[in-house]
């Protein structure tokens, strides 16, 4: 770490402590050559993946895209903030588990599906009826019997 009053390559770390709930280490640290201190914080950095889209076009994974997938499935649905929040980590941490740069956005919305359909049935099938577009009531008759096996 680079002194920020010298310029000197060769600090050291006198305290370290967890901050943030555990999220963040905060080192107070020392300059060996003007003897100056700072405080630097250190936190995980937790890259996701690239979501390769039907069209071929690529953008960053959006976490307020999925949030408001989601949030628009489970309206009016008996289903807590709380429930919502943990789903959006273990989607989040499968793509993460890929080890892939890019994801296919079929892999994205199977993930929420497969959430969805563990959470609330009702919002599984919302969610279901405009990702897969479906064309009229046979295909919603079609998922619903597949929920009842």
């Amino acid at each position: 770490m680079h002194c920020p009053f010298c310029s000197a390559q060769d600090t050291k770390v006198i305290d370290s402590r967890l901050v943030a709930e555990g999220h963040q280490i905060r080192r107070r640290r020392e300059c060996n050559a003007c003897h100056e201190r700072f405080t630097t914080f250190e936190l995980a950095e937790l890259v996701l993946p690239r979501v390769i889209k039907r069209d071929g076009s690529r953008e960053p994974f959006n976490e307020d895209k999925l949030r408001a997938g989601m949030l628009r499935a489970l309206e009016k649905r008996p289903v807590s903030t709380e429930q919502i929040e943990q789903c959006i980590v273990k989607i989040k941490s499968a793509l993460r588990g890929t080890g892939e740069r890019e994801v296919a956005s079929e892999l994205v919305g199977s993930l929420i599906m497969d959430a969805l359909k563990e959470l609330d049935k009702v919002a599984y099938v919302r969610f279901a009826s405009v990702y897969r577009s479906f064309e009229d009531i046979r295909e919603f008759g079609e998922e619903i019997a597949k929920l009842g096996d």
